[in-house]
């Protein structure tokens, strides 16, 4: 992308970490955790004025992917007590608010082992992972990620069905984030 993706722009004018932490805590979530790489300081520095600061923790080794930065959170923050873990990517900031409350809400409904929001047979973030899979999380090898375990628990995973086409944008090139921006009315 040429700059940290954290610390994009979103069409609202918050930065994707910014807007993705906001979404969380107004979604009622009380820990978020942001994991973070080579750019760590300046995620730290745009996040030192939110309204409620999230734990924020360091990959040593971003370059391990995308699960070992997962890891590192978990080591953050799951105990004894921990019944779940929600994720989502920084470059997935456009969902709502009410996504990740229908997502949680038939998280807790079910106790699925894996539950993501869908639109048809597509799927987005945030992704909850049970309790029942995080040694499963913890063994499954680093460069498959954590769609190895997803694949695993294909027939038991839960897809929550939304029409929030903010779960599915993702913005890895340029081009995506121009688009983003086009269709939401913005220039960045």
């Amino acid at each position: 992308m040429g700059s940290p993706k954290a610390l994009l722009r979103s069409p609202d004018g918050r930065l994707f970490v910014t807007r993705i932490v906001d979404t969380l805590r107004e979604s009622g979530i009380a820990n978020v955790v942001v994991v973070t790489g080579r750019d760590h300081h300046a995620i730290v520095d745009a996040l030192q004025h939110a309204r409620r600061s999230p734990l924020i923790v360091r990959n040593p080794d971003p370059a391990r992917g995308q699960l070992s930065s997962m890891l590192v959170g978990m080591d953050a923050v799951v105990n004894a007590n921990t019944d779940g873990v929600l994720m989502t990517l920084v470059d997935v900031p456009m969902v709502r608010v009410s996504t990740v409350v229908q997502v949680i809400s038939e998280w807790r409904r079910t106790r699925a082992p894996i539950v993501r929001p869908a639109i048809g047979h597509r799927h987005g973030h945030p992704v909850i992972f049970d309790r029942s899979v995080f040694d499963a999380l913890r063994a499954a090898p680093l460069e498959g990620g954590a769609k190895s375990v997803v694949r695993a628990h294909e027939h038991d995973l839960l897809n929550v069905p939304v029409s929030d086409e903010g779960c599915l944008v993702d913005v890895d090139t340029p081009e995506q984030y121009r688009r983003m921006n086009e269709a939401r009315g913005t220039k960045n």
